[in-house]
């Protein structure tokens, strides 16, 4: 893939210089509000970092007019532009160490080219105006191909986590189709709003048309910053046990990294993903109430009610922090018999059991001995697909939780 937004790079750059700029006006009106996008990125925290860039680049693949008056600027010369923009606006953040990464860069180059390719041939040989005409015809094909656009920008980005990660496909495009439904289709809505009122308006429909958009940008950096926040909240709530000298340094993240590599693994969505994160953080808080810790901090030893004692007061502690409640059920339930959890649950029971069993001092040491007792307790303990999904994150070598010292 990055060989092909690479091709398609030289092809557009190399085109542009040869032939010219076509309405260099336009070109250079849509490059500013692409470097401005860019430039009010919010880092790669989201599916979509510079939603008024993206949509800019698409408005201007999908532009056939610019105030009444046929345009003709093809398909590589909105590669150049969007390219130039994207690299420009970028600059700030490379000098600052945080630029744009090749994942990015390349998705914008592929799914703009095929945005341009799809519309600037048929409407630069008239045969778009002959099918459809100007009227509701003409944004109803916009919108489509805005809407193939997308799903290939899903498809991609799918592809490109599955290369990075070595996650299963499906559950990372099932998460990109979703991400579609928040910013994705704003993204695409402000595309298909601007080409189409350049089309009627001119050039000064694009600060207009911009606004919206850009006040989301910004709502969604403060509600980015808030996230943060919180999940730093549990974080530290979490090195509580930690601190008391309940369990070993690093636990907690050891688990909940792996947890979250299994979720991942068994299908579950980002939202899910998030809760059994959060859970995992805090699956040993209900050990505060200990009146003597635990060897190691490892509760895979202690008689189930025992270990049911301990979920059910972490569960109790988790609901005074004011954490969401879904990540109070988990830690409730995981000391329950797994036939009676949430998959959640069953997920940080096997995994925090993998952990005890590997790091503590009455550990077994080696993690295919650990792998081994999980699947000896798959009668009752541990659900069998969640120590098989674990045994295969483990096989790739990813996040296997190191014991501490």
């Amino acid at each position: 893939m990055y060989a092909a937004a690479g091709l398609l790079t030289v092809l557009g750059l190399g085109w542009t210089l040869w032939h010219g700029v076509v309405a260099p006006g336009a070109a250079l009106a849509f490059g500013v509000l692409i470097a401005v996008g860019e430039l009010a990125r919010r880092g790669e925290i989201d599916r979509e970092p510079a939603p008024l860039g993206a949509a800019g680049a698409l408005a201007y693949a999908l532009l056939g007019q610019d105030g009444g008056r046929p345009t003709s600027h093809g398909a590589m010369q909105v590669v150049a532009v969007v390219v130039a923009a994207a690299l420009a606006g970028a600059v700030p953040h490379v000098a600052l160490g945080r630029g744009p990464g090749l994942d990015h860069m390349a998705r914008r180059v592929l799914t703009v080219g095929f945005a341009a390719v799809c519309f600037q041939p048929l409407y630069n040989s008239g045969r778009l105006g002959q099918w459809v005409g100007d009227g509701p015809y003409y944004a109803l094909v916009l919108l489509l191909l805005l809407a193939l656009t997308a799903l290939c920008d899903a498809v991609l980005a799918a592809a490109m986590a599955r290369a990075r990660t070595r996650y299963r496909y499906g559950p990372i495009l099932r998460d990109e189709l979703r991400g579609l439904i928040g910013i994705g289709s704003a993204v695409c809505a402000t595309g298909a709003v601007m080409a189409l009122g350049v089309a009627v308006a001119g050039l000064w429909a694009l600060p207009v048309v911009s606004v919206p958009l850009l006040l989301t940008q910004l709502s969604l950096r403060r509600y980015a910053v808030v996230r943060t926040t919180y999940a730093q909240t549990i974080t530290s709530l979490a090195r509580a046990t930690e601190i008391a000298g309940y369990t070993p340094p690093g636990h907690a993240r050891r688990v909940a990294a792996l947890s979250r590599a299994v979720g991942r693994e068994l299908g579950l969505s980002e939202p899910e993903l998030t809760v059994l994160e959060y859970a995992a953080l805090m699956h040993d808080i209900g050990q505060l109430s200990l009146l003597d810790p635990v060897p190691d901090g490892a509760t895979e030893p202690l008689p189930a009610a025992e270990q049911r004692r301990i979920a059910l007061l972490g569960g109790a502690v988790v609901r005074q922090t004011g954490v969401d409640a879904e990540v109070a059920v988990v830690v409730e339930r995981q000391a329950d018999p797994y036939r009676e959890q949430p998959l959640s649950a069953r997920i940080v029971r096997a995994v925090n059991a993998y952990e005890d069993l590997v790091g503590g001092s009455g550990g077994m040491g080696s993690p295919l001995s650990a792998l081994e007792r999980l699947r000896l307790g798959t009668g009752h303990d541990y659900h069998p697909a969640v120590v098989e999904s674990l045994a295969h994150v483990l096989s790739r070598g990813g996040v296997t939780p190191v014991p501490p010292g």
